[in-house]
């Protein structure tokens, strides 16, 4: 292993969730990989996303939530540039293996990292109440 991926693995932290001899190929890289990253890059992430509201040609602070949640599924699952960036951020905290792996299933993948970023998003609605 390199020291570079032994620096990724240490600074990323544990395993989050369950893993077993149950768990699919796609939940085993969920809980290892994507989980620790987003856990770690979380603050990253809101600002990104505060950066995106305030450039939005609406005034997000003062939309209703259902409308909030809207402008966060569409910059996470259509906006490809704000996609693209996040993609990048997490993508950058790969291991050189766990890149390997990802590259076999990038699109599944992509989708699965997307999800579990919106959702993050949303769960954290309340800090952008204070924006």
């Amino acid at each position: 292993m390199t020291t570079r991926d032994s620096f990724l693995n240490d600074f990323r932290g544990q395993t989050i969730g369950s893993i077993n001899e149950a768990t699919t190929p796609a939940e085993h890289f969920q809980n290892q990989v994507l989980r620790p990253i987003l856990k770690l890059q979380n603050d990253l992430f809101l600002s990104i996303f505060n950066s995106y509201a305030q450039n939005s040609k609406v005034d997000f602070y003062n939309l209703t939530l259902e409308k909030k949640m809207a402008l966060m599924e569409n910059a996470v699952l259509k906006d490809t540039a704000f996609r693209n960036k996040c993609q990048g951020i997490i993508i950058g905290l790969f291991t050189t293996q766990e890149y390997d792996l990802y590259s076999l299933n990038a699109s599944h993948l992509n989708k699965r990292m997307m999800s579990m970023l919106l959702e993050r998003l949303k769960s954290q609605l309340q800090y952008f109440a204070t924006k």
